[in-house]
Formats: structure tokens, sequence, C-alpha cells
């Protein structure tokens, strides 16, 4: 499965299982999602990896309404910079258009070309919300926790504010099909057509709490650039230079070894790259440029423990490759 999942995302799954129960290592070991990966929120996680956390979580805990609950359990905003924009917008149809915008940062699905996640859709005389991700009986368990967070949300911070009216969900009715409509309280309908919530169109238009521009300018700023890191990681040459920084002030590390790292052949890397029009080569030192400027500009490290940290154990050929780069030596890169 493809994709990948914010480490504050899968973070809450965690700690929800073990607060229903669930023995923390053997969540770890079910899911090989370690405690240190999810120490970065806006890390990111592998999809797979979430999906199978989600498995061991129903296992362990003997709650196959896990997905429901956990929808239901926390706001989103203490999850993920997703939910924190979103909160920040003037109205719930605002929020709504801020979570296409930038849900990908909290989880990646696919969607059909050409189209945002969730969609408001007339249908007849009713107003439908239509989740568009693609093949989702193969994880149902996300369609249960997503209507439950939409749901939950809206009842928690309005209270009697009409919101669902109807639910339509794509895969069979679960051994635990009666906790849907104990939980939405709504009517909901098994294998429909789509994935879909009946609004009522009064909640498009309902105002947030507490909206904020310069919260929203700010948080906006930083899930910006954090997209920019996710599309630049599906790459080839933004996996091979993720997998790089934490490495290359050991020195250059091989092609073959970059290439294990990211479970693909040296062949089938060099060809990656090669349709990108980047050879390993210049990557690396691509990289070792773009961090000895950083380095420098800063003001805080030497120009040795420039070289040291971008992969040269001698000086004077990190100081013949810096003049190749800028035309300049380190030195006086430093001290302007």
């Amino acid at each position: 499965m493809k994709g990948t999942v914010s480490a504050g995302f899968a973070g809450h799954l965690m700690r929800f299982a073990i607060s229903q129960g669930a023995d923390p290592k053997a969540l770890a070991e079910r899911s090989a999602i370690s405690p240190e990966a999810l120490r970065d929120p806006d890390g990111r996680i592998p999809l797979r990896s979430y999906v199978a956390l989600m498995g061991a979580a129903k296992a362990l805990c003997a709650a196959p309404d896990l997905a429901l609950r956990l929808g239901a359990e926390r706001d989103s905003r203490e999850i993920s910079l997703v939910g924190l924009i979103c909160y920040a917008a003037p109205t719930m149809g605002e929020a709504l258009k801020e979570l296409n915008r930038y849900g990908r940062l909290a989880l990646e699905v696919d969607i059909p070309a050409g189209k945002t996640r969730f969609q408001i859709t007339p249908h007849g005389d009713a107003l439908w919300m239509v989740d568009t991700r693609t093949n989702p009986n193969a994880f149902p368990e996300l369609t249960e926790s997503t209507w439950s967070r939409f749901i939950g949300e809206t009842a928690r911070h309005f209270p009697g504010a009409p919101f669902a009216k109807a639910v339509h969900v794509t895969h069979a009715r679960p051994a635990h099909g009666a906790d849907y409509e104990a939980l939405w309280k709504v009517p909901v309908t098994f294998e429909a057509d789509w994935n879909a919530i009946q609004i009522d169109p009064s909640w498009l238009n309902l105002p947030l709490h507490n909206p904020s521009s310069y919260a929203f300018g700010v948080l906006s700023q930083r899930a910006d650039r954090l997209l920019a890191e996710l599309e630049a990681s599906r790459t080839a040459r933004g996996r091979v230079e993720a997998a790089l920084l934490p490495v290359l002030h050991k020195g250059e590390p091989g092609m073959v070894k970059v290439a294990v790292q990211l479970g693909v052949s040296r062949q089938t890397l060099y060809r990656q790259l090669h349709q990108e029009n980047v050879t390993y080569k210049a990557v690396v030192d691509a990289l070792r440029h773009t961090l000895a400027l950083h380095y420098l500009n800063g003001g805080k490290v030497s120009v040795n423990e420039t070289a040291y940290l971008v992969g040269f154990s001698d000086p004077s050929a990190f100081s013949r490759a810096f003049k190749r780069w800028t035309g300049s030596s380190p030195k006086a890169a430093r001290a302007g």
C-alpha cells in the first residue's frame, strides 16, 4: 500500500491503542513503527505501517470498533498541523477547503486525477460530502475513523447544530455494524455506491469559534514548506538526499549502500535518477554544496567543521570543491 502518514497521525493511534490496553512493545513490533519514529509529529510513516498498526491495535485490544472510537476521541488540531490550520479558518466550508489543500500532510491516499479528496456534491434534493479516495474497501477502518472525526468534532463543538443526516459506506456491514448508528446517531447504509455523509447545507457556513488570520498565515507557511518536502520525497533524487543527510558526515556513501537502504538495486536507482536527468555523484555534490553554504552562512561552524559535516576528511579537498561550486573560498563565504 503506497503513501505515508504523519508521525503525529500514527502516534495518535498508538497512544489510543495503549490507553485501551494494548502492549506498547507488541504494537511497535507488529507495525514496525519504533517510538523514535514518532518523536517528530511532522515526520513520515509508511501507510502500510499505519495499516499494520491499526490491525495490531484492534487485535491486541480485542476491539473491532476501535477505528470508530479513535476518530471520535480527539480533535484533529491535537493530532496534526492540518487540524490546526482548519481550526484557524473562519467557517466549516473554508476549513474543508484547507483540509483538501493540506490533508496529504496528515495522510496520503490515492484519489482520482483532478479531484480533491472531499467533495460537496448535490444529489437529488440532498447535499453530500463525498470521500473520493480510490479502493476504500482495502482499508475500511479509515472510512470509520474519518466519518467519526467529522461527526464527533462537530457535535463536540457545536452541540445541536445540524450536520449529518445519513451516512453511506462502500464496505459490507461488519459484525460491529450496530456501533455505527449508535455512535453517529444517523441512518447508515452499507455496501453503498460511495463513501459519503448527507449534510445539512448550513454546516458549510457554520462559523468556527476562534478563527485567526495570523495563526492561519503562520501555519500555512509551515504547511507549504512541508508539502514541498513531501513532493520532493517522491522523486528519486529526494529519496537519495533524505538517505544521505544523516550519514554524509561519515564520507560519501556508495551508491550500492544507498540503493539497499532505499530497497532497490543499484541498477534501478541509476535508472530512476537517469529519468530525472541527474547522476548519483551529482546529487551528492549538490547536497554537499547546499549544506556547506547553510553551515558557513550561519556563522557558527568553522571551515574545518563544515568540511567534516559535509563528508570531507581533508579540509583542502573541501576548499577546492567549494571554490569549484562558488568561485570563492569557504573562508570568504563565512566572513561574508
